[in-house]
């Protein structure tokens, strides 16, 4: 072999040398997050996803990578967004957030496993055919949002003792929507309390609904679980302040920003899990064979300086039930 074809024979083996040993590089899995609304409302959700997915060990940019698809609210796009996470062949699709998003995900693969964090119950939805032994190819958490909404009205109750009349607001489209109001008039019964039910399924029904609460002199408001509300929490809240409202919501996030209470389970919590068994998945677990996990963590949020602002005297054994008192 001559000398110059020696050199160039070397040259193109050192070349092609970083193609092969990117070639060799075991791929990282690809997480697909399917979220309903934006990024920025989704962040502390997110921070906790990651809290629990780096307890089994992964870590982004690490030894996995994560797709977002965002809906930003419009949760007629999350099909689409579901059947693209499908596309790209992701490992495994994570639909929190509600039962929109773990609906879409459902319907967009039977082969892909899938985790769903929600406040419904997935076996009355449909998910899942049992929480013990979901099988298919779902599995997740459900906190327990949806089941204690009527415990909401009652905690109310116990704030503004001399109301009768209380306002729920309910999104129309939600799957949970039948459920949780028929539990609310049971309660109400019980209390003898009359409901008015107010409806909002976007962002311009919000202003309509208080509208129509003070036209009713209802004495206070339950908002009803549902993902749309958890996520629009402070924008809620807001219009509870303007319009000197004792209302009560899902979100711990609705009393930080200035809404008098919530109660519900933990969001942080809930995603957290979900990361977990989505490590658990990546590491070869199939969700056929993963328990639905039932967060029973529960908060009750108080905002004292709200209560005073609205001339409400909270009783001193409801504050002590809080886990937190914002003054």
């Amino acid at each position: 072999m001559k000398r110059r074809e020696f050199i160039a024979l070397i040259g193109s083996a050192v070349a092609a040398w970083p193609l092969a040993a990117r070639a060799q590089r075991p791929s990282i899995p690809v997480i697909g997050y399917l979220g309903p609304e934006s990024p920025a409302v989704f962040a502390s959700r997110v921070r906790a996803f990651r809290e629990g997915l780096g307890e089994t060990g992964y870590v982004e940019g690490r030894n996995v990578a994560i797709e977002f698809r965002w809906a930003e609210g419009q949760h007629n796009r999350l099909p689409a967004l579901a059947a693209d996470l499908v596309a790209r062949q992701v490992a495994v699709i994570v639909a929190p957030g509600g039962a929109p998003g773990a609906l879409a995900a459902k319907s967009a693969t039977t082969t892909i496993p899938i985790i769903f964090e929600m406040g419904a119950d997935p076996v009355a939805i449909g998910l899942v055919g049992n929480l013990n032994r979901p099988g298919g190819n779902l599995t997740g958490v459900s906190s327990l949002n949806v089941q204690v909404t009527p415990k909401r009205l009652e905690i109310l109750h116990e704030v503004v003792p001399a109301a009768t009349e209380i306002a729920v607001l309910v999104n129309p489209t939600s799957p949970t929507t039948d459920s949780q109001l028929k539990n609310l008039q049971a309660a109400a019964r019980a209390l003898g309390l009359q409901l008015h039910v107010l409806h909002a399924s976007t962002e311009r029904d919000f202003d309509a609904a208080f509208v129509t609460l003070l036209q009713l002199r209802a004495g206070g408001l339950v908002v009803a679980s549902d993902g749309f509300f958890a996520t629009h929490s402070e924008q809620l809240a807001a219009l509870a302040v303007r319009h000197a409202v004792p209302a009560i919501h899902q979100s711990r996030d609705f009393a930080i920003a200035g809404g008098l209470m919530s109660y519900a389970g933990s969001f942080m919590e809930s995603h957290r899990q979900a990361g977990v068994y989505t490590g658990r998945i990546l590491k070869g677990e199939k969700p056929a064979n993963l328990p639905v996990v039932q967060s029973t963590k529960v908060e009750l949020i108080i905002n004292l300086k709200t209560a005073r602002a609205l001339g409400i005297t909270v009783p001193l054994p409801l504050s002590g039930r809080a886990n937190e008192v914002i003054e």
